[in-house]
């Protein structure tokens, strides 16, 4: 899989991230990193060590970036030397030492936690990510993830996925006009196929110079979807077989043609069905609002 991370010449886009430097902020204050009682107890303050990020278990990892130069994390402990040994969307496997961190052992110790709490995740979402795109693998279907984040993560879980190989959706909703169910609601028709093309009309109507993308539940929706040329048209739980006549659908009308994004009770299993049917992306909420931490652990040894 091909690295995400940027060369550490240039401050990446997360490092600068005033949400992400507060949430390392907020992090390091919740562990109370400079009341340490138990390093302080048994560690002498001139004591040296290195310490290994090391994988316990197989996946794809995320979240080095935030040892670059500049980093919130950096800033904080800037006696300690960190050497990557991999880049973020690189697979590890079982035992392989992804970062070295070599300082102050009070330092590595107080940092520990937040470091792996944050690349555990990050590494997570990225793992599971790869799986969902490697069972579309050979087909024009991208991946993408949602906006079901955790509150405060949501730049992090997004370039997560980004290191797994998947697409990132919109990151809030002054991004793009998103017309779905409790919207539709509001244009006069409720659930009809007048109230879809009421919904998009109003939408360009806005004029927000922002793409406009609408869900569908049934083909007759879709159908006065198509008639209106959105961006996109998201086809919610739909059946395999309405996928496919919906695709079919499309790729008659002529020109514009919307993407077309599945979405809706997406599984692992369904992947490779699904993406074999000509959708352009399949959103799956499972990315971040379900994925398991990828276990890492942090091998301290002191130094001489």
């Amino acid at each position: 899989m091909t690295p995400s991370r940027r060369s550490v010449d240039t401050m990446h886009p997360l490092n600068s991230d005033p949400t992400v430097r507060a949430l390392v902020s907020l992090a390091l204050g919740e562990d109370r990193v400079d009341s340490d009682v138990t390093s302080h107890a048994l560690v002498p303050g001139d004591a040296k060590a290195r310490g290994s990020v090391v994988a316990r278990a197989a996946g794809v990892i995320a979240g080095l970036v935030l040892l670059d130069e500049g980093s919130p994390l950096r800033e904080r402990f800037p006696h300690i030397a960190i050497d990557t040994a991999a880049t973020d969307g690189a697979a590890v496997a079982i035992g392989d030492v992804v970062a070295t961190l070599s300082g102050p052992a009070r330092d590595l110790l107080g940092l520990e936690r937040t470091l792996l709490n944050f690349i555990q995740r990050m590494s997570g979402i990225a793992t599971t990510t790869a799986e969902y795109v490697e069972a579309a693998r050979g087909t024009r279907t991208r991946i993408q993830e949602t906006r079901k984040t955790c509150p405060g993560w949501r730049a992090l879980d997004k370039y997560a996925v980004t290191c797994g190989g998947g697409l990132n959706h919109r990151m809030n909703l002054a991004d793009m006009i998103l017309v779905k169910e409790n919207h539709l609601a509001f244009a006069g028709h409720e659930q009809s196929p007048d109230g879809v093309r009421e919904g998009i009309r109003r939408a360009r109507a806005a004029g927000d110079a922002v793409p406009i993308e609408i869900e569908v539940e049934n083909l007759d929706q879709f159908d006065a979807a198509l008639a209106e040329a959105p961006d996109i048209v998201m086809l919610d739980e739909f059946s395999d077989d309405m996928v496919a006549e919906a695709v079919r659908r499309r790729d008659t009308n002529g020109p514009p043609p919307p993407l077309i994004e599945a979405s809706g009770s997406v599984t692992l299993e369904r992947i490779k069905a699904l993406s074999r049917l000509g959708v352009d992306r399949i959103s799956v909420g499972a990315l971040t609002h379900s994925a398991h931490a990828l276990d890492l652990a942090l091998d301290v040894e002191p130094l001489p």
